[in-house]
């Protein structure tokens, strides 16, 4: 009996959900997968009301809702099921459900966890995956939830933990008659520092591409971003990456970029983003994360002058190699190794969970 995975159906009824008018966020997406892996998968009764609970957040999201269950899943609307006394959820098989629209009972294989696949998928190479398994990935990278880094500004708020706040105190003070009965603190307050993600599109990096662009779209769209692309000539996506919907973002950045699979001159175009860009203020004390396997046709000596440039300009550099996650490798490409005395972390981008580090990464910074 082969496996069924069935994240890729249930993330995928989310979709239809979205496009047939529903807002269901990510938030709630994952809500109704934690709740789906807690019931009977082989109950469809049981599937529609996690779903209906968790995805529907208004009155008129129940008739699309019920629409689109019925369209995905090819059965009747289930009523409401009737409480049992065993109050322990039961874990099911999914094969049973993806049968019952089907018409094939007889095959059902029992999943133990609903992610079991999805974590295997997360470690796999982006470079070595099969048409199925990238649009499995496709479904993951949208449901990361990128948290921008924190800076502090010039401004003051009230905080329990701060420095003294004289003047708040003093205030009060002249409302108990003069006596300090409570204590004012205040802090600087917090505001999202800019990102800014320089991917290169070149040959060498031609199967990390896609999942690199889409993961800039995963970030434009939740954290103050630029994004630029670095090839044989410099473009900027940000305009192409904010909208909401991926395939309609992904389309924009693909007609946007003259220079996709060509060559490497990360030297030239990357100080065509500091001249015109980073110089004037995008770059400055901005988290600025390099995607690149370090190829460089240029000069070398260039790429090393303009990234101790840049790192004079950031507040962190991370550079991004899909190839330091294998064993045994060396930074010794003519690019990267000129760069990586200016550059804060080397890190890995060949998978998934390694996307997910360098989020974690971004977010300490």
């Amino acid at each position: 009996m082969t496996q069924v995975d069935p994240l890729p159906g249930l993330v995928g009824f989310a979709v239809a959900l979205r496009a047939a008018g529903v807002a269901c966020g990510q938030e709630r997406v994952q809500a109704y997968l934690a709740a789906v892996d807690l019931l009977d998968l082989a109950d469809v009764s049981q599937v529609y009301w996690a779903g209906r609970l968790t995805l529907c957040a208004e009155p008129d999201d129940l008739p699309r809702y019920d629409s689109a269950f019925h369209a995905w899943f090819t059965g009747d609307t289930p009523r409401a099921p009737r409480p049992t006394r065993d109050p322990r959820p039961k874990r099911g098989n999914i094969a049973a459900l993806m049968a019952s629209s089907a018409g094939e009972g007889d095959d059902a294989v029992h999943v133990d966890r609903l992610a079991s696949a999805a974590e295997v998928l997360r470690h796999r190479d982006i470079s070595g995956l099969t048409a199925a398994e990238r649009a499995h990935l496709r479904e993951m990278i949208d449901l990361l939830r990128p948290e921008p880094p924190q800076r502090s500004t010039m401004r003051w708020r009230p905080d329990r933990r701060g420095r003294v706040d004289e003047r708040r105190t003093l205030r009060m003070m002249r409302a108990t008659g003069g006596e300090p009965i409570r204590i004012a603190r205040k802090r600087r307050a917090r505001k999202p520092r800019r990102v800014v993600l320089l991917i290169d599109v070149s040959g060498s990096m031609t199967p990390y591409a896609d999942a690199l662009l889409r993961f800039a779209h995963a970030v434009a769209r939740r954290a103050p971003t630029e994004v630029f692309t670095l090839g044989t000539r410099l473009t900027r996506l940000t305009r192409q990456l904010r909208q909401r919907d991926p395939e309609l973002a992904l389309t924009a950045a693909a007609r946007a970029v003259p220079d996709f699979a060509g060559g490497t001159r990360l030297g030239e175009t990357l100080r065509a983003y500091l001249d015109r860009w980073g110089q004037r203020g995008v770059a400055r004390q901005a988290v600025v994360v390099l995607f690149s396997d370090g190829w460089e046709r240029g000069d070398p000596s260039l790429l090393g002058a303009q990234t101790a440039r840049l790192s004079r300009l950031a507040h962190r550099v991370f550079w991004v190699n899909p190839h330091a996650g294998s064993p045994g490798y060396e930074p010794v490409q003519s690019g990267i190794a000129v760069a990586l005395p200016h550059v804060d972390r080397l890190l890995a981008g060949h998978s998934v969970a390694t996307l997910d580090l360098l989020l974690r990464e971004v977010r300490r910074a």
